[in-house]
């Protein structure tokens, strides 16, 4: 399944590795000069009539030809999956692809952890894809979110992550309170551990406020339209629980808070939001390199938009033997390119030997060797950077972006720097026609930015703020 690819820079500890972006190009080089190329047109949809469409082409048929239009055509799925999000995939053109990937995104299939988690767990009914006629495909529905940058009034935002809340007390944009509470939450049975520690945070804000006239949150996870689709802050709830107390618990807040405007989104959006306020520029994509890999998404006319942007799962590496994350079994996926899972499978091709220490100690371990100069840890950060490189490359095909936003533990102190450098010149000499700049956020907006961004999600009612 070989395609010629001879990539400018190699990363220093991994060789092998295919960039995504340079496979799909060698791909559609042969498809170029295929007479005979066929036309394929995608739309992805989810049960409450969102639907979002694509049209590509790829090979002709052939023994050949198959195995690679089988792959990019999986991969090209895979992407759209975990950055927009749906369950339903139609598809026009190639009935004897859309077969074999009904079979690979099965309860059987070689992705029945995406069947599983986007389908069942998020959208409430396993992944399907059907061959359809040209003519039957919806029309494209995506919408926007008309939320953020709304500054006006008395808010209170909070951030939920897996040690503290943040929550932080606005009038008319100008904070007036804020505060970090440690909490635990990933172990946490009783829901109301959770229910009454949001509270409690919104409680301390509001005394700081004449009134509150809007709550805009951010969490870790999935959540669509207030609803707790999937999160690992709350992995330690029983499913009944879950189900009961956890799947709605922004809406029961809301209901708490007499139906003011109360608005949550992931934390992903809501970094790439504060990003793109603090930057005052739109076409942002944000990454943060932390215990994964979380991302956001603001467009050009600065709205964040209804998509996953779980971009952990999205493939980057396209090599057959990639790297397996252990969670989904699939192959060369961004949480073991840009986390601190990616520092620990590479300090031991480094030469370090940290055996089975957590990965946060690990990371800690590197960030001390670069301090001291070893060569050992400059070398695990030129990797991630020259990965970077190419996969921001890769997310320039499926997002506009004009401005990357770095940031997240693996990219503190020195070695931030030289995976930025790294990324920087491989940009640079490979994709020369990509004007992306990368962007490490201010002390402030990394303190604050979270909260104040999220206060912010929610429009007031007409006179609200009067």
């Amino acid at each position: 399944m070989a395609l010629p690819i001879s990539p400018l820079f190699r990363p220093a500890l991994d060789p092998g590795f295919v960039p995504a972006v340079l496979w799909n190009r060698a791909y559609r080089t042969q498809v170029r000069a295929d007479p005979a190329a066929r036309a394929i047109d995608l739309a992805l949809c989810r049960d409450d009539g969102t639907v979002f469409r694509m049209s590509d082409h790829i090979l002709s048929a052939g023994a050949t030809n198959d195995p690679l239009t089988l792959k990019y055509v999986e991969r090209l799925f895979k992407f759209l999956l975990w950055q927009k999000g749906g369950s339903r995939l139609l598809m026009a053109g190639a009935p004897e692809v859309s077969a074999a990937l009904g079979r690979i995104y099965s309860k059987t299939g070689a992705r029945s952890f995406d069947w599983d988690f986007i389908g069942r767990n998020i959208f409430g009914e396993a992944i399907t894809v059907s061959a359809v006629g040209a003519g039957e495909l919806p029309a494209a529905n995506e919408g926007t979110m008309a939320l953020g940058r709304h500054l006006d009034g008395c808010r209170i935002g909070f951030d939920l992550g897996g040690s503290d809340r943040k929550c932080a007390a606005l009038i008319d944009g100008n904070v007036v309170f804020s505060e970090e509470v440690a909490w635990d939450p990933y172990f946490q049975s009783d829901p109301n551990y959770h229910i009454d520690g949001i509270q409690d945070s919104l409680q301390r804000a509001a005394a700081h406020l004449p009134r509150v006239d809007a709550i805009g949150g951010s969490s870790a996870g999935v959540v669509l339209n207030n609803e707790v689709r999937a999160a690992s802050l709350f992995r330690g709830v029983c499913p009944a629980d879950f189900e009961t107390h956890i799947r709605r618990i922004f809406l029961n807040l809301k209901e708490r808070w007499h139906n003011i405007p109360f608005e949550v989104v992931n934390d992903g959006e809501v970094t790439a939001l504060a990003g793109s306020m603090g930057l005052a520029a739109n076409q942002v994509l944000g990454v943060a390199m932390g215990t994964s890999e979380a991302a956001g998404y603001v467009d050009a006319n600065g709205h964040i938009k209804p998509w996953l942007n779980e971009l952990a799962f999205a493939p980057v590496d396209f090599r057959d033997d990639a790297p397996v994350d252990e969670w989904s079994q699939d192959h060369g996926c961004g949480a073991l390119y840009f986390s601190q899972q990616a520092v620990a499978r590479l300090a031991p091709l480094a030469g370090f030997g940290f055996g089975q220490r957590p990965f946060p100690e690990q990371l800690v371990k590197v960030q001390e060797a670069q301090q001291a100069d070893d060569p050992r840890a400059s070398a695990i950060y030129e990797t991630i950077g020259c990965y970077l490189g190419y996969a921001i490359a890769h997310y320039a095909d499926y997002y506009d972006v004009a401005n990357f936003l770095i940031l997240g533990r693996v990219t503190s102190g020195e070695g931030g720097y030289i995976i930025i450098n790294e990324a920087e010149t491989v940009l640079a000499q490979e994709f020369p026609e990509l004007q992306i700049k990368l962007v490490v956020p201010d002390e402030r907006t990394k303190r604050l930015g979270q909260a104040v961004a999220a206060a912010s999600l929610p429009p007031l009612r007409a006179g609200a703020s009067s």
